[in-house]
This record gives structure tokens, sequence and C-alpha cells, in this order.
């Protein structure tokens, strides 16, 4: 009895925690159109990240890039009411941009990302792009008012999942996640090029 209690704890803190994500999310992009959508990430997984729900944002005042966000994944490795969530932005509107951010929060469900960790896509994060791996980073591109928000029982760090090459992880494990990011902003990449050239 006592188990059935607490999962059912644990799913209202996750609901409540989805919510919150999505209402800061809305409020942050205010005027850009936000869809949510709910996702299954399938049999043998879906209770990986229970309530996984995925906005997409629409070009607006704000930026004129697309935006993906998980809503869900703080649940999954909180700690102490704090954990974590996801944006991803690229240039025009793809259902494969919600496919790579399940399977970020599946990932993550597994490893626990955090801020500076990476994970390998196994493919071209867009055709014909160098960029086959995430890199878990500041929103630079949004900045401190999205990448904290704030929950009824605690709080979500919205952090950036930037594409990088594989040459650029390799100079990273060598040289440091803040020597990388130096290296992005000496060549002024542009995050959201499919087609950029690897900094390395």
């Amino acid at each position: 009895m006592r188990e059935i209690l607490t999962a059912m704890v644990g799913n209202q803190r996750g609901q409540r925690a989805v919510g919150s994500v999505e209402t800061h999310v809305r409020g942050f992009f205010q005027g850009h159109s936000v869809t949510g959508e709910d996702w299954d990430l399938g049999p043998g997984r879906r209770e990986m990240v229970p309530g996984l729900r995925i906005l997409t944002v629409s070009p607006g005042p704000r930026a004129d890039s697309w935006a993906y966000v998980t809503a869900g994944c703080w649940s999954v490795a909180e700690r102490d009411g704090h954990g974590v969530e996801f944006v991803l932005t690229a240039p025009v509107r793809d259902e494969r941009f919600v496919d790579l951010l399940a399977m970020t929060a599946y990932y993550h469900a597994v490893q626990h990302l955090d801020l500076a960790h990476s994970l390998p896509i196994g493919e071209p994060w867009q055709p014909g792009s160098e960029c086959d791996h995430l890199l878990v980073s500041l929103p630079y591109l949004h900045g401190p008012d999205l990448e904290h928000c704030r929950l009824p029982d605690g709080s979500a760090r919205i952090l950036w999942l930037v594409p990088v090459t594989a040459a650029e992880m390799a100079y990273r494990r060598e040289h440091g996640h803040e020597a990388l990011e130096q290296l992005f902003d000496e060549r002024a990449i542009i995050p959201t090029d499919p087609m950029r050239r690897s900094v390395v």
C-alpha cells in the first residue's frame, strides 16, 4: 500500500511540474505560437519519463528560430526538488526535432544529463550536417529568464541542447567545456545552422 501511495504522490508532483514548465515556457515566449503534445516513448520506455510533453514554439518577438522544449524530465532525476528540462533550437519546424527531444528525455532518464554533459545522436541532427552530438549548455540564446523555472515542489533549469560535431567533442574532452564554448564565441557560430563547419 505504501508503494502505491508513494507512486501516486510522485505522479502528482510530476504532473504539477509539467504544468508549471509549460506555463513558464508559454509566458516566456509570449507573442509566439506554442503547441504542446503528450509524448509516449513506447513499450518498456514510457514509465521512464511518465507524462512527457514536448512544446513547439514558433519564431516570434523573442527569437527568429523554432524552439522545442521538454516538460517532464524534471521528475526523472530531480534532487531535493531541483531538476532539468531541455530546449533545442532549430531553423525550421520538423518532427525530427520532437523525436530528438524524446530520445534525449529517455537518455536523461538513464544517464541523468546536466550542464556540460553530452550525448551522441547516432546520425546528423539535420541531413547533411556534421553535427551528430548534443552538448548540454546554458540557454545563451534565451538567457536566465527561460533557464530558471519555479515549480510548486522546487525548480527546473531549462538547459540548451547544442548540436556539435564529434571533433568538437574530442576537443572538449581534451581541453574542457569552457574552452570549447570560447571557440564557439570566437568563431561566432550560428548554432541553428545545420551546415556550419566544425570549429576544430
